[in-house]
């Protein structure tokens, strides 16, 4: 295998590989060898590198057609899966073939939810194609659409057949959306791997060591997937920053990157756990500064009220009670439930824009 090309294996019941680096995508027939049809999800953007796949497939002696689905969070619709399942009854998809998808979270997320529903379970390789993809949303098995109530509260746990993170797609990424995924990244640091804030702190860009930051973003990940791929236990430590984030997004109608919601929801948690006692204020202020060196947000004007409201609709929630994944040091993740309102409150101080 290509030097330059990383393998990390996501353990579990149904093991499989995700290979990151440059021209990976070639690949994709070999991960699908032996299946008769494919579809294609896509975003009407990102028409050229599922137009790649198709002819991928095809020089594979795999019948594959294209599904176009509309850009980003649009997609993650009930009509819009709708739609999709219409276009797969329409292409014969049978249990035996595959749906492959081409494109960001929202793309990846609705792929994998779509090939977990069709005929109740079918193979999905996830292609991502920006970096939060290739860290988070194409990598674990979850898979969702949204609804009026919230984000990913319709979904299922489906691991992918393989996910192919070609390094190459990033190359024409606007700054923007790299560093929305770098929040994801971070998030690894703060939560696992101490080597990755290192590297961010030399080069906030994250240009200079992407493939390392993906890989091992990815193998943080994989460590916990693999021990827990239904969210009730080490898995849930990935949602690190994700409750206010989450409902950052909704308030906002999904008009903030996913990454700079978890962004802002990083320093509020930080601030949280320092709130608690469970985190150092040395620690806390470097979640500020380093986000911010990273040309994150680490501010957010809103309405307190309406967001605590949204929180407790979020999917990690239990029951009644209001869950934070929280910090008692750096790589020490854990959880807090039903924090004290005087602790919410000075956090929501701490980011509360001005």
């Amino acid at each position: 295998m290509n030097p330059d090309v990383h393998r990390i294996t996501v353990a579990g019941d149904r093991p499989y590989d995700v290979l990151i680096g440059p021209g990976v995508q070639s690949r994709l027939g070999l991960v699908l060898d032996g299946i008769a049809r494919a579809a294609v999800v896509h975003s009407r953007s990102l028409a050229a590198a599922a137009g790649a796949a198709v002819e991928t497939l095809q020089q594979a002696g795999i019948a594959a057609e294209a599904v176009v689905v509309p850009d980003g969070e649009a997609a993650k619709t009930a009509e819009v899966a709708a739609g999709a399942w219409e276009e797969f009854g329409r292409l014969g998809l049978t249990r035996s073939d595959a749906v492959v998808g081409v494109g960001g979270g929202a793309v990846t997320d609705l792929a994998g939810f779509l090939a977990a529903t069709w005929t109740r379970g079918i193979r999905v390789v996830q292609v991502p194609t920006s970096l939060l993809a290739m860290v988070d949303a194409a990598v674990g098995g979850k898979t969702g659409i949204n609804t009026a109530a919230g984000k990913n509260l319709v979904g299922a746990f489906h691991p992918p057949a393989a996910v192919l993170a070609d390094t190459d797609a990033l190359a024409g990424l606007p700054e923007a959306e790299l560093r929305a995924g770098l929040a994801e990244v971070v998030k690894c640091g703060f939560i696992a791997d101490g080597r990755i804030l290192e590297l961010l702190g030399t080069d906030p860009t994250g240009r200079r060591d992407t493939a390392e930051l993906i890989a091992r973003a990815v193998q943080v990940k994989a460590d916990a997937v693999g021990e827990d791929l239904y969210d009730t236990g080490r898995r849930e430590f990935l949602n690190y920053g994700h409750t206010l984030g989450h409902a950052i997004e909704r308030v906002e109608d999904f008009g903030w990157r996913h990454g700079e919601a978890v962004a802002v929801g990083l320093v509020f948690a930080a601030e949280l756990a320092a709130q608690a006692g469970r985190l150092s204020r040395a620690d806390a202020d470097r979640h500020r500064e380093l986000i911010s060196a990273m040309g994150l947000p680490t501010t957010y004007r809103g309405d307190w009220e309406q967001l605590q409201a949204v929180m407790r609709l979020d999917k990690k929630a239990r029951g009644a009670s209001l869950r934070f994944v929280v910090l008692d040091g750096l790589g020490a993740p854990t959880i807090l439930t039903d924090p004290d309102q005087a602790w919410l409150d000075a956090a929501w101080a701490a980011v509360e824009e001005a």
